[in-house]
């Protein structure tokens, strides 16, 4: 081993010695790195950028799948899909979807199902025109009409859709059924007793003059100048929920979004509400009075129950429960949390949101049919799952239902603009639904490759029956 002599010429220790083979830096693999190593400061620059403004990228992506949608059926029916009568026509007909949807929401975190709600609201809705057409007039001989004819009868409905939510819920709860037994269970009984209830297939009509307002139509909205008071109370509100927001965040020093973030998101919601009322509820005129129709009861019924249920989840001990339960049941008994109690009360929410529901329809339609909500309960578990809720429990949001519904309306209405058959429109529906459920899944596993071909999927196969299905 060769040694170095060092310190006057003694052998202090030895060092080896040692030849570097490794070759000197190419010039080529230097800016190579140089340039990998800027693309990922900048990937993780615009990931913290949005990261710090606390943005909802789920719902930012389904808020970009809705505009996509509405371009391309707009450019395919050849302009008739973004004026103000279909925009209007659509809003009155997702609310009643989307009201269900925010209940179903909290089901399906709480790791549970309701598959009786469209035979529920047709049911209760059977049962609010029979409490208008039969039992006010005629049992007890009040006569028709009367002043206080709709209010006995939604008052009526929402008791028993409560009660029939608090069976439901018991049962699940309390006697161990699985949800989806139940629920399948009240399916069925639902849409028998309609027809037993209905003689056969009867149809009940008219209905109370107050009470088909609650359906919407021309006069059944708010009109010109009511409308321009709801869209200022609707900004001053988005900004005053923003600032309070930040105030709540600054008072228990917690990190707060950059200013200019907050005033970006209170301009653009302000302006999303101004160029609503403005394009949509104020410039569809009605075909009968030739005035601006105004924002739809319906629209603000489903305004009215958003905001009750997302203060309630995320403002209220019950909402918390009810997320807690969804993430980890065990954890949140042994928590102290009554689970059982809970999930009963999520299926009285469910019940009497399905009587609202049942209201809007009945009324929009001036009577009550045996077929009133089928398929209704697929079409709201559809716009529960495409708004985010994850079928795992724990994870939803209501307005992510809302714009689920919404979703889901503008799909049928587009599909009707373009003369789409009917079996075409359902496949499309039950593509997008098990698209939507894939994707959930992937982001969960974090399997961004299948994210990308589960949506390429969905959306070529949903092309494929749409252009097939053209009449």
């Amino acid at each position: 081993m060769p040694l170095a002599l060092r310190g006057g010429g003694h052998v202090l220790f030895p060092t080896r010695i040692t030849f570097d083979n490794t070759r000197a830096p190419d010039v080529t693999d230097t800016h190579a790195e140089q340039q990998a190593e800027t693309q990922g400061g900048r990937r993780r620059d615009w990931r913290s950028l949005v990261a710090s403004t606390e943005i909802d990228t789920r719902l930012a992506g389904m808020l970009a799948a809705l505009a996509v949608i509405w371009l391309a059926f707009h450019f395919l029916s050849g302009g008739d899909f973004l004026t103000s009568r279909n925009l209007w026509n659509l809003s009155v007909q997702s609310a009643s979807i989307a009201i269900m949807a925010t209940g179903m929401v909290l089901i399906i975190v709480s790791r549970n199902i309701d598959l009786s709600v469209g035979s529920l609201l047709g049911f209760l809705g059977y049962v609010m025109a029979m409490v208008q057409t039969r039992w006010i007039p005629e049992t007890f001989g009040l006569g028709f009409d009367r002043w206080y004819t709709w209010i006995v009868a939604i008052a009526v409905g929402i008791a028993l859709g409560a009660l029939i939510g608090a069976v439901q819920g018991s049962v699940i709860a309390y006697g161990g059924v699985p949800a989806f037994i139940v629920t399948l269970g009240g399916f069925l009984v639902f849409r028998g007793l309609i027809f037993r209830m209905g003689e056969q297939g009867q149809t009940l009509s008219p209905l109370d003059s107050t009470f088909q307002l609650v359906g919407g139509g021309p006069d059944g909205s708010l009109g010109e100048w009511r409308s321009w008071v709801l869209g200022v109370l609707g900004c001053a509100g988005a900004c005053l929920t923003i600032y309070m927001a930040r105030r709540r965040r600054q008072q228990y020093d917690l990190g707060v979004r950059p200013l200019s973030v907050d005033i970006g998101l209170a301009v653009f919601g302000c302006a999303v509400i101004i160029s609503g009322i403005a394009l949509v509820a104020v410039g569809y005129e009605s075909p009968i009075t030739k005035q601006p129709t105004g924002v739809a009861y319906p629209v603000v019924i489903l305004i009215c129950v958003t905001i009750g249920l997302v203060y309630l989840a995320r403002r209220r001990r019950f909402g918390r429960y009810v997320y807690a339960i969804g993430g980890n049941p065990e954890a949140a008994e042994l928590g102290g949390i009554d689970t059982r109690r809970t999930i009963m009360l999520t299926f009285v929410l469910m019940g009497v949101l399905c009587a609202v529901s049942a209201a809007i329809q009945t009324a929009r339609l001036n009577a009550a049919v045996t077929n009133l909500g089928v398929q209704n309960e697929l079409d709201v578990i559809a716009a529960t799952v495409i708004g985010g809720t994850s079928f795992a429990g724990g994870i939803g949001t209501i307005t992510g239902a809302v714009l689920g519904a919404v979703i889901m309306q503008s799909l049928r209405s587009g599909m009707v603009l373009l003369r789409i058959d009917s079996p075409s429109q359902d496949i499309v529906v039950g593509i997008v639904l098990v698209t939507a459920v894939a994707i959930d899944a992937a982001l969960r596993l974090g399997r961004r490759r299948t994210v990308g071909v589960s949506l390429a999927t969905g959306l070529v196969l949903a092309a494929l029956i749409i252009q097939t299905g053209r009449q």
